[in-house]
C-alpha cells in the first residue's frame, strides 16, 4: 500500500514537472508571438489614417462654392477645432481610461466579460476609442473573431504609431453621427449648423449620445431617448470632474435648437468656374480624380463672387430666351492672371461644356491690337498712313487672289492712320500691314502675348481666322494692360490637405515679355473705339455702348460671320467675351450681333462699382501730343477736332495739319482748275507691288 501510494506521488511529480515545463514554453511561446507582434507591427509602420473626405473649394473671399463627396459628408476639423465639451463628453461615455490605457482597457474587457457571461448574451461593449478608431478606419462591422482580431492588431499599430490627440482628433472626425453625416464638423452642422468649434455644452453631451445608436439616439428620430441619453453623458462628464453639477443642471434645461439639413455646396456657383479649377487640379498638379474627389482637399480659388454674380447676371439679361446662340466670358486681374469670373455657356444643365476655355473660335478683328504691337515695333506709328480702297491682294504670279472687305463695304477711299484704323476696325489697313511685316510676325508676335493656340502663316491672320480660347484672348489682352508682363490664367491660388499641410502654392510671375513703351501705345490706341473725335468715313466700333460707358477704357470688338467678340480693360480689370452657335451658324439678326459687346459694356461698367477711376499712365519712353485725326499730323487751332495721341519718344509727327488753314483752301480752290496732276505712287505700292 505504501510502495503504491509512493509510486502515485512520484507520478504526480512528474505530472506536475511536465505542467510546469509546458506551461513555461507556453508562456515563452506566448512571449515570443507578443514580441513577433510589436516587431511586425513596428516594421509595418503607422497605418495610414486618412479616410474619405469631402473636398471643398473657396472663392477667393475664402466662403465655400462648391464641393464633392459620394454622399457621405466628411469634414476634417482639427483638434483645436473641436468644442472641448464635445471632446470631454466623447471621452467620458465611450472611454473614460482613453489617456491611461495602451489601446486596450483590461479591466473594461474583464467587466463586459463577466456581463455577457450573467446574461448568457453580448450586452455590454468594452472597445476603447483606439479600438473604435481602428475597425472606423480599415474594418467592416461583421462581429467575428478574425474581425476581432484584425482590430486588436490595428488598434496596436495606431497606438504605438500616434498620440493620442492624434488618435482622438482621427476618432471625432471619423465617427459616425447619422445622417450620412461623419465626424463631428459634419455633424454640428447638420443637427446645429455651426462648426464643432461653436458647439454648447448641451449641444455637445446631445451630440456625443448619437453614435451609440444613430437610429435611436438622434434627437431627430427620438427626442426623449436622446435627452435620456444627454443626462447620461452629463452625469458622467460630472463624475469625471468635467463639469459641475450646476453646468450640468443648465446644460440639460437649455433649449435647442435642430437645423437638420446639411450644408450643400452643389455646383451651382461657377459651375464652369469650379470644373475649370478640377481641370488644373489633374492636369498641373497632377492630382487624380480620387484625391480630387474624395481627399478632403481644401481648394483656394481665385473667383470673385461679386463679379461672378455681376456675370451671369449681365448674360440672363441681354441673352434674350428666343435665341439658341451661347456665350463664353473671362474676366481677369491683370496684374496676377487670377480669374474672376467665367461663364462658359447659357445654361450648366443643358450643357457643361466650357466655351470659355475649350472652344476654339475665330476671333475676328480682335487680333489687330497684337498686329499693331508688332508694327509699331517695326517703326509704325499710330500716324503711320496707308491707303484704304477695296483691294485685290494677289499671290503665285496671279494665280490666287485675297479681296477682304470692310464691314458694310465702306472705306475712305483715301490715306487713313493706324489709330483711325484700328478705332474704325479697317481691315485693308490691317492686310497690307501683316503683308509688309511678313505673316510670320503676326504667328510669333500671338506667341509672345501667350496665344497656344495655332495661327495660321495666311493673309487673313490679321482679320483672325485662326481660332483660339476666350482665356487666351483675355490673357493677351492683360499683357497690355499690365505693361507687358508675362500672365497666365489663375484659378487656384492655394490647395492644402485634410490635415492643412499646403499641396500647391500658386507663385506669380515678374517676366517682361513685351515692350512697355509699345504695350501702352497700342493701349491708348485702343481707347479710341469709343472716341468719336475718331469718326472717319464711318462710325467707331465701340459707339453703340460708348454712352454708358463712365471711365477709361480700351477694347477692341470683332465679328466674323459666325463669331461675335468683344474684348477689353481697364488698369484693373480686363475680360473677353464671345458669343455665336455651337453648330457654327451664321448670325444674321442685328441684336444678335451687338449681345457681345452689351454684355461686355454691362459687365464692365457693373464690376467696376466702388472702385477708383483710373486712368492709364503713360511710360516714361512716350509721348502724348495733339493730332488732327485723319492726317495724323500735329493739330493746329484750326483743326476742328484733335486728339491726344501717344507715340514713342523720337517717333512723334513734326509736320502741322494744314488742311485747316484758310491759305490752304484758297490754294486748293486754285488747283481745281488746273489740270489734274498725274498720281503719285504712295510708299506703300512701292513696298507691296502686288495690290490693286
Amino acid at each position: 500500500m505504501e510502495i503504491m501510494t509512493n509510486q502515485r506521488f512520484r507520478n504526480a511529480g512528474k505530472y506536475l514537472r511536465a505542467l510546469v515545463i509546458c506551461s513555461l514554453i507556453g508562456s515563452a511561446l506566448v512571449v515570443c508571438l507578443l514580441i513577433g507582434i510589436f516587431i511586425y507591427a513596428k516594421i509595418l509602420g503607422p497605418p495610414p489614417l486618412a479616410v474619405p473626405q469631402s473636398t471643398l473649394y473657396m472663392a477667393s473671399d475664402e466662403s465655400i462654392i462648391g464641393e464633392s463627396h459620394t454622399g457621405e459628408k466628411r469634414y476634417w476639423a482639427d483638434i483645436t477645432d473641436i468644442s472641448p465639451d464635445l471632446i470631454h463628453a466623447t471621452i467620458a461615455i465611450e472611454d473614460q481610461s482613453f489617456y491611461e490605457h495602451h489601446g486596450f482597457d483590461y479591466k473594461r474587457i474583464a467587466g463586459a466579460l463577466l456581463a455577457d457571461l450573467k446574461a448568457m448574451a453580448k450586452v455590454q461593449g468594452a472597445s476603447t476609442i483606439s479600438q473604435q478608431y481602428a475597425k472606423n478606419l480599415f474594418l467592416d462591422q461583421d462581429k467575428t473573431w478574425t474581425r476581432k482580431i484584425k482590430e486588436a492588431f490595428y488598434t496596436l499599430r495606431i497606438e504605438m504609431s500616434y498620440t493620442k490627440e492624434q488618435i482622438l482628433e482621427g476618432y471625432l472626425n471619423t465617427i459616425y453621427y447619422g445622417n450620412r453625416a461623419y465626424g463631428a464638423q459634419a455633424a454640428s452642422q447638420f443637427y446645429f449648423g455651426k462648426d464643432a468649434a461653436d458647439l454648447t455644452l448641451a449641444e455637445s453631451a446631445m451630440l456625443a449620445g448619437i453614435p451609440k445608436g444613430p437610429s435611436a439616439y438622434s434627437p431627430l428620430a427620438s427626442f426623449e431617448k436622446a435627452k435620456q441619453r444627454q443626462k447620461l453623458i452629463l452625469t458622467s462628464m460630472v463624475g469625471n470632474q468635467y463639469i459641475t453639477k450646476k453646468e450640468m443642471a443648465n446644460a440639460f434645461n437649455e433649449e435647442l435648437t435642430f437645423v437638420g439639413e446639411h450644408q450643400y455646396y452643389v455646383n451651382t456657383i461657377a459651375p464652369y468656374f469650379q470644373d475649370a479649377v478640377k481641370a488644373v487640379l489633374k492636369s498641373q498638379l497632377d492630382l487624380d480624380e480620387r484625391m480630387i474627389e474624395l481627399g478632403g482637399l481644401r481648394v483656394y480659388t481665385t473667383l470673385d463672387r461679386q463679379k461672378q454674380e455681376t456675370a451671369e447676371k449681365t448674360i440672363e439679361e441681354v441673352m434674350t430666351e428666343d435665341t439658341s446662340m451661347q456665350v463664353g466670358l473671362v474676366s481677369m486681374n491683370p496684374k496676377n492672371g487670377h480669374v474672376e469670373a467665367m461663364v462658359g455657356g447659357t445654361d450648366y444643365e443643358e450643357s457643361s461644356f466650357n466655351r470659355a476655355l475649350q472652344a476654339i473660335r475665330q476671333p475676328g478683328s480682335t487680333m489687330k491690337p497684337l498686329l499693331y504691337y508688332a508694327a509699331i515695333k517695326q517703326g509704325f506709328t499710330p500716324a503711320s498712313t496707308v491707303m484704304s480702297k477695296p483691294t485685290t491682294f494677289r499671290f503665285d504670279d496671279g494665280q490666287s487672289t485675297y479681296a477682304p472687305h470692310n464691314y458694310n463695304n465702306k472705306y475712305a477711299d483715301g490715306d487713313i492712320t493706324m489709330a483711325q484704323a484700328l478705332a474704325l476696325s479697317d481691315n485693308i489697313y490691317a492686310v497690307k500691314t501683316h503683308l509688309f511685316l511678313g505673316e510670320e510676325t503676326l504667328v510669333k508676335t500671338a506667341k509672345d502675348f501667350g496665344i497656344q493656340s495655332k495661327m495660321a502663316k495666311v493673309p487673313s491672320l490679321a482679320l483672325g481666322t485662326s481660332g483660339l480660347r476666350v482665356t487666351e484672348l483675355a490673357n493677351a489682352y492683360s499683357m497690355l494692360a499690365n505693361g507687358g508682363k508675362r500672365t497666365d490664367p489663375v484659378f487656384i491660388t492655394r490647395v492644402e490637405d485634410y490635415k492643412g499641410d499646403v499641396l500647391y502654392e500658386a507663385k506669380g510671375s515678374n517676366e517682361q515679355v513685351l515692350d512697355k513703351d509699345t504695350a501702352f501705345v497700342v493701349t491708348e490706341m485702343m481707347t479710341g473705339i469709343f472716341d468719336q473725335t475718331l469718326n472717319g468715313y464711318a462710325s467707331v466700333t465701340g459707339s453703340t455702348i460708348s454712352d454708358q460707358l463712365t471711365r477709361p477704357y480700351a477694347a477692341k470688338s470683332g465679328s466674323t460671320e459666325t463669331d461675335s467678340w468683344m474684348a477689353g480693360f481697364s488698369p484693373q480689370l480686363v475680360t473677353a467675351v464671345w458669343t455665336g452657335y455651337d453648330d457654327n451658324q451664321t448670325i444674321d439678326l442685328v441684336k444678335e450681333k451687338a449681345f457681345a459687346k452689351e454684355i461686355w459694356g454691362n459687365y464692365m461698367e457693373d464690376a467696376h462699382q466702388g472702385l477708383p477711376i483710373r486712368q492709364f499712365t503713360p511710360t516714361k519712353n512716350t509721348v502724348g501730343v495733339y493730332v488732327e485725326p485723319s492726317t495724323g499730323k500735329l493739330a493746329t487751332e484750326n483743326c476742328p477736332a484733335k486728339r491726344l495721341t501717344y507715340f514713342i519718344k523720337g517717333t512723334e509727327p513734326t509736320e502741322y495739319c494744314s488742311l485747316h488753314l484758310p491759305e490752304y483752301h484758297a490754294e486748293e480752290k486754285q488747283i481745281e482748275k488746273e489740270p489734274t496732276p498725274k498720281e503719285k505712287k504712295p510708299w506703300y505700292k512701292k513696298i507691296l507691288p502686288w495690290t490693286s
